[in-house]
């Protein structure tokens, strides 16, 4: 991917892909990201709590995901998410209700990783993973097909136990860093990390209609400093053009809340709503793709 010329992105001097590709954990996650760097693009990761709206038209949500999009991210619904704006937190509390229960995640992931090529990743807070046993949690996670796990409310310095799980089993561990963190910290977690690393696009909760940060370029810039592994962004990222902008640095971008909004937008049409908005979403990723207005 060209990164524009008047920016100051440090990366290593190795050619493209920058992340070691012996890498023992996360291997479907480095292989799409790997094939989207061969194409000159930035991978796309679309987002969807499982059972939303409901087990069926979620699951039919998320093979339409899978057809467009490099990665998909399940998210284990929850009701106390602090990092989770209106719009994921409503679809939480639609699939908390819907009757979701930790044997769906893992019963969609192996569907899911049976019928399509997409690398599954996994956001949960720490509550239902702790609830559930993180050893459990670890082991069916990699035998549904699983290839990280982010957890964001996890402190770094209590994530010991379930890092020594995640990775026993072969599961990446995927910090969200922010570039407000202590730079001695922040080494320290990226050093620890395996898969990927996650950084926020926007200043915010997630669906913020905020436009990406200008401190982005830099904080990625930093992290390529500390680490060979991906680097993704998200959090904030509303539209096709934001995706694009976000692309210029990132080697993943995310999207789940605008996903949502266009299911809750058309609740006749939900699972074509979500496969017209990843298209629309992984259109904008391709080098050919040309700007739009917003």
């Amino acid at each position: 991917m060209n990164h524009p010329s008047h920016l100051q992105v440090t990366a290593p001097a190795s050619p493209l892909p920058w992340w070691p590709q012996s890498t023992p954990v996360g291997g479907s996650l480095e292989r799409v990201i790997e094939a989207a760097q061969a194409q000159d693009r930035c991978a796309l990761a679309a987002f969807l709590p499982v059972c939303f709206p409901d087990r069926i038209t979620g699951m039919d949500a998320l093979h339409l995901l899978a057809q467009s999009a490099d990665v998909v991210e399940l998210g284990v619904p929850y009701a106390g998410g602090v990092l989770d704006g209106p719009v994921i937190q409503e679809a939480s509390r639609t699939a908390l209700a819907a009757g979701f229960e930790m044997k769906d995640l893992f019963a969609d992931a192996r569907e899911l990783s049976a019928s399509s090529s997409a690398a599954l990743l996994v956001m949960s807070y720490w509550q239902p993973v702790h609830a559930y046993g993180p050893q459990k949690f670890a082991e069916q996670a990699a035998d549904a097909g699983i290839a990280g796990v982010l957890i964001p409310d996890l402190p770094f310095e209590e994530a010991g136990p379930w890092r020594v799980a995640a990775q026993n089993t072969g599961v990446a561990v995927i910090p969200l860093v922010s570039p407000r963190t202590r730079p001695d910290r922040l080494a320290a977690i990226v050093a620890a990390a395996t898969g990927m690393v996650y950084a926020p696009a926007t200043d915010g909760v997630t669906g913020n209609a905020q436009p990406i940060s200008p401190q982005l370029p830099s904080f990625v810039a930093q992290l390529r400093n500390l680490t060979s592994l991906p680097v993704a962004a998200g959090i904030g990222i509303s539209t096709p053009a934001q995706a694009r902008h976000a692309a210029a640095w990132a080697d993943l971008v995310v999207v789940g809340s605008a996903v949502i909004r266009r299911m809750q937008a058309n609740p006749r049409a939900q699972v074509a709503a979500a496969a017209a908005a990843a298209r629309e979403f992984a259109a904008a990723l391709r080098p050919a793709a040309q700007p739009e207005t917003d």
